[in-house]
This record gives C-alpha cells, structure tokens and sequence, in this order.
C-alpha cells in the first residue's frame, strides 16, 4: 500500500529495521529521539480552549531541534526580521563554494574540523579579494550558510554566500562600490579558495586533528591530487530589490535535507521523492530509493552538536555590526535609516511571542485560550 509521507512517517517506518543493521553515533541517536518526540505527550503541551463554544484542544511542544522538518519555520521567520535591519541599498551577490566529493570520507569521520575550515578558507579568500587595492580595496561583509546535502540527499558540502557588493574603507569613512556584475572573477576565486583549504587540510592533519585518519599517504595523495583539479566556485548577482535579498536569506538559512513537500509517497519497503536534475537543466524529476538507503542519506546531514551553520564575517561580524552599518548607510547618504527601538527590538535567539489570544478554529471568535498545562509524559517502551 502507497501513502502520502512526511519524514516523520518515514523514519518511523523504517528506523527500527536501520538500527538492527547500522550503528548510531550519539549525535544521531539524539536528533532522531527528539524529532520522534516531537508534538507529542512525551514532550508536554498546553490545553487550549475557546470562551465561546468550549471547544478544547491539546497542543504539545515541539523539540526545536535543528534537524526536525516540524520546527524550522518559526526560528526562519525571527531569523529573517532580525537581519531585515541589516540589508543595505547595494547590490548584492550570491556565491556557492563546494568541497570536492574527494574529501567526503573525511567529513564523515571529521564534520566538526572539516566544516570549521570549510567556513575560514571561504572568509578568508572573500576578505583576500576584498582588500585587495586593484579590486574593492576595503573591507566586505558576508553571511555564510552551510549546506551538505545535493537534491538527491547524497552528500554535496558547500557553503552558500550572501556578499553585499562593495566594502567599507580602512578609515570607515568610504564605501568603494562593486563595479563588476560578478563582483569577483570565479576562476581566481576557485584558486584561492583551493589554496587555503588544502592548506588548512595539511595544518590540521600536522596537529593531529584528523586523527581518526589512520594512513598519512592517502593525505597527502589525496590532497596533492585535489591540487590539480579545479574547484567549484559559482557566482551571480542577485538584485537591488531589498525583497529578492530577503528573499535569499530566507531559502539559504534555515532548511534540512529535504522538505516534506518534496516527498510523493512511501510504501513497506520504498520512498518516492521529488528532485532537481542540474545536469539536465534543473528538471523535475522523481527518486525512489529503499527506506534503508533513505535513513542512511538523511542521516549524512546530521550535523555536530554546537556547529554553528550560519556565519557572518566581516562588516556584517556580530561584533561590529551595527556600528559598520551605521558607517556604510552614512557613506551612502541613508542617514534616515531607523534603528530598533531596545523595547521592540528581538534579542538573538528569540522566536515570536504565541499571542495569549487566538481564534478558535472551531467557531472562529477570537476566544481560544489556554486553560491549562500538560505534564511531560515517560515514553512508553512496547
């Protein structure tokens, strides 16, 4: 029998056989236990009811895990209205960094390392090129976003890139505009970005952070090989409009291995999902896989606990932000630009406020309430 699928169903399907056959790390033991527990009496909730018709409902919490298809809409939306201060009237440039498929057996057994380096080879040749006299000569600012996953759910390492285009002055009293509609060349790109990392690699690998990486001749023959190839390094310009840049944060922040709406169908043994063929120009087209090779594909973008995947560098750091931005909009002429006031302003890591009132979707007067709390409940074991 063939049914509608959410990944919930599909893990909850075929987990149990996955886990007689494959070993969990700790890690993903985790994630899977909290986005089994999610919206569900394990996890307690709130009792709502409407003061018109006296209908009731139970609402449970959700887990919040990063990883849950359930839970990432709402920390996308905060997300978002947090960094819809920080767009600036500039163009703006999207640039994809890929790790070659040669490293994959090394982030399987290092993620924690490999990602980290991933992050300081993209920043540092973006900040290279932009302090660079013959190009921006100053300082750009950049949000990275980490992505580990190709539309088939293989494992595909890139870092996605949102660049504002221009930099801010050494004196921060000058804004010295892009004036290319690539902002830099991708090839010169692909080269420094190749150096740093297989620099990196070596350093890493000298200071015995790959250590789970037993023989030093595939290092270095893995590395030197990487050195002859090139790497994949794509750019384009986005827009002007605030609206379209927003709309890039928005589909490169928060997003997991696959959506639900991307899954057709699951029987006892296959899952049938939706995906972009590129090598075809992006055509639509469907994947069947056993529900084992599934899990295993979903389970290869389970990241590290504590990795943080969204990163901004430069101008656009957390730790000179608003002071940079204030400088850049002076530079531009946006004086008028109006800063949060600290009473409405959302502090990081905040989600929207539920509001105490909602309308009953029943009756639909705005009545519906909650009256009361749900105690967390011990899992049942069959």
């Amino acid at each position: 029998m063939t049914t509608k699928a959410s990944t919930v169903q599909v893990l909850q399907r075929f987990l149990p056989d996955y886990r007689a056959t494959h070993q969990l790390s700790p890690q993903q033991a985790k994630v899977l236990n909290n986005i089994d527990c999610c919206r569900t009496s394990v996890l307690g909730g709130q009792t709502l009811a409407c003061g018109h018709c006296g209908f009731s409902q139970e609402r449970f919490h959700s887990c919040r895990n990063r990883h849950c298809p359930q839970c990432q809409k709402m920390a996308s939306t905060a997300w978002l209205e947090r960094r819809r201060e920080d767009v600036l009237p500039v163009p703006y440039f999207h640039l994809v960094f890929t790790l070659p498929h040669a490293f994959n057996g090394w982030v399987q057994l290092h993620p924690e390392v490999i990602y980290a380096l991933l992050f300081k080879a993209v920043s540092t040749t973006l900040k290279q090129f932009g302090r660079d006299p013959k190009r921006l000569n100053g300082e750009v600012g950049m949000t990275l976003v980490l992505h580990t996953w190709g539309q088939n759910l293989s494992q595909h390492v890139h870092l996605h890139c949102l660049v504002p285009g221009g930099a801010l002055d050494k004196d921060g009293e000058g804004w010295h505009p892009a004036r290319s509609t690539y902002l830099f060349p991708v090839k010169a790109l692909s080269r420094c970005y190749r150096g740093h990392m297989v620099r990196l690699l070596r350093q890493a690998w000298n200071r015995q952070l790959l250590n789970r990486i037993h023989d030093p001749v595939q290092i270095d023959d893995t590395l030197n090989d990487v050195m002859t190839q090139p790497w994949v390094v794509f750019g384009k310009s986005t827009s002007q409009h605030t609206d379209q840049v927003l709309t890039y944060l928005s589909r490169y922040t928060y997003r997991i291995a696959i959506s639900d709406r991307r899954l057709v169908s699951i029987n006892e043994r296959r899952v049938v999902f939706r995906w972009k063929n590129y090598r075809t120009g992006g055509q639509q087209q469907t994947m069947s896989l056993t529900g084992e090779e599934f899990i295993r594909r979903w389970l290869l973008h389970v990241l590290p606990h504590g990795l943080m995947r969204i990163r901004h560098y430069g101008f656009l750091a957390n730790c000179h932000r608003r002071t940079k931005l204030a400088q850049i909009r002076e530079c531009l002429g946006r004086c008028t630009a109006i800063e949060p006031s600290e009473s409405t302003q959302e502090k990081p890591g905040m989600l929207p406020c539920v509001p105490e009132v909602s309308n009953c979707p029943k009756c639909n007067e705005v009545s519906f309430r909650v009256v009361g709390e749900i105690d967390p409940r011990r899992r049942q074991v069959s």
